[in-house]
């Protein structure tokens, strides 16, 4: 990864651009906006999710097929933005479809097991080399889950995040998200803020974040705590960061918090809902070979539906298994989301699947950098298996702090109406990355690539 000494963008020339990609997507989506007036009636903020929002309206999808999706104004997107990265297998796979179509003939809905939940489980164990495991129906309630297992293990309560990595929508882990620069607070002892409102101060308080590729700073706020009187129970944390666009791990960084975790008796947790199966086989896990006590899964696992998992070492998860922890869920296991799972794991992410991946964001990072060099444009293209970005940073990226200091929003905005303008569909913001799926191809990141010199020469023009 280089980064550039880059030319100093005209920040009138972004505002320009940027008001005239604003003008020609309002033009293309008059449907959308049709639905949006009709939506907002029933539907708080006319979507499903606060996520899905957009001013002035958000963008509604029709159908996706393969690497592409159609909105309702009839507009055709490759789509890199893949549900979040859910959708690595791509749209309507044929493989996946037929799973589904032939259980539900069977019945979708029992609240008992069934056999599809111990194939997936097999496979599971096999790529994280993790013994035992359970279901959920999002990473949300995987996470949640996870949290309560690890307390029941260490016996005790606090929680430590990494500052700025989000896991999920519960309490506990809805703390230092997105704040404004000023309010993170020194590397030794960062700001616990809630991320909204309705999230009670006694559970803000009791979730401590801490920096990402900084192990000292973790253990020096391990060590006063537990001077406090408030070891933790857990550090939760994604191996790699997938809400800041992508930061990977600093070399030896994984090894030493896994080396103070344990040195400490404080469980482990990876959340692999963004990595697990979409950087390797095994996810982050495979990849970087750390292995945590408990690892949380979702998005593309599924194949489409909604489940999670978790799965974790013998001695982590006898807490489930005696019964100390009730972890349940009526849909937890659910045929139809067991039937998606077990066709996408054994029958399309096969090792195949994974070549063609890093082929294609070998790809794509390429391309990306050709056109950073190129322009000499301030930032640079980082990737791993399926995820990817272009960093708009002078810095390189190691933590929110340098994230939130050196992102250029105004960038990142600019880049998100000039891809969907030009048949890109991509996640919006600055926080954000793309997910690849084994049904794009050469042309599908030839395009993206080409989009963006196309935005490079706009702005240096």
């Amino acid at each position: 990864m280089a980064i550039t000494v880059p030319v100093e963008i005209d920040r009138e020339r972004i505002r320009q651009l940027t008001q005239r990609e604003e003008r020609h997507l309002d033009e293309r989506t008059k449907a959308s906006a049709a639905m949006y007036e009709r939506a907002r009636h029933t539907l708080s903020g006319g979507v499903a999710s606060s996520y899905q929002l957009r001013s002035p309206w958000p963008i509604y999808i029709e159908r996706g097929d393969g690497p592409k999706v159609w909105d309702v104004d009839g507009n055709e997107l490759y789509d890199f933005h893949n549900g979040f990265g859910s959708m690595v297998q791509g749209h309507a796979h044929p493989a996946i479809g037929r799973a589904i179509s032939e259980r539900y003939t069977k019945g979708t809905h029992f609240a008992a097991p069934t056999e599809d939940s111990i194939v997936v489980g097999e496979e599971l164990a096999r790529r994280w080399g993790l013994p035992k495991w359970r279901y959920t129906n999002s990473g949300s309630e995987a996470t949640m889950d996870a949290i309560r297992i690890a307390r029941a293990v260490a016996g005790r309560d606090t929680v430590m995040k990494i500052f700025g990595s989000y896991h999920g929508h519960h309490d506990t882990v809805m703390v230092s998200i997105g704040v404004p620069y000023d309010a993170i607070g020194e590397p030794d002892n960062l700001a616990s803020l809630p991320y909204g409102a309705g999230i009670p101060s006694a559970t803000v308080e009791m979730t401590i974040p801490v920096p990402f590729n900084d192990a000292e700073a973790m253990e020096r706020r391990i060590l006063a705590l537990e001077a406090d009187g408030r070891k933790p129970a857990c550090v939760i944390m994604e191996a790699a960061m997938m809400n800041l666009g992508v930061v990977l791990p600093e070399p030896g960084y994984l090894e030493a918090v896994r080396e103070i975790t344990r040195r400490h008796g404080i469980v482990l947790i990876f959340d692999e809902v963004k990595t697990g199966v979409t950087i390797a086989a095994g996810g982050a896990v495979e990849k970087w070979g750390v292995v945590p006590d408990l690892v949380t899964l979702a998005k593309a696992i599924g194949g489409g539906m909604a489940i999670g998992a978790i799965g974790g070492t013998e001695e982590a998860m006898a807490v489930v298994a005696d019964g100390t922890v009730y972890q349940v869920g009526t849909y937890n296991g659910n045929p139809l989301g067991m039937a998606a799972a077990r066709a996408n794991l054994l029958e399309v992410l096969t090792p195949s699947a994974y070549i063609h991946l890093d082929h294609l964001n070998d790809r794509i990072l390429a391309g990306c950098e050709g056109v950073i060099a190129e322009f000499n444009l301030p930032g640079y293209a980082v990737g791993v298996g399926s995820k990817g970005c272009v960093t708009f940073s002078t810095q390189k990226i190691v933590d929110y702090a340098s994230f939130k200091a050196n992102q250029d929003a105004a960038l990142c905005d600019l880049a998100w109406l000039y891809n969907l303008n030009r048949g890109i569909y991509m996640t919006p913001g600055r926080e954000e990355e793309w997910t690849l799926s084994v049904t794009h191809t050469d042309e599908a990141v030839d395009r993206y690539v080409e989009v963006f010199r196309e935005m490079a020469a706009d702005l240096t023009a």
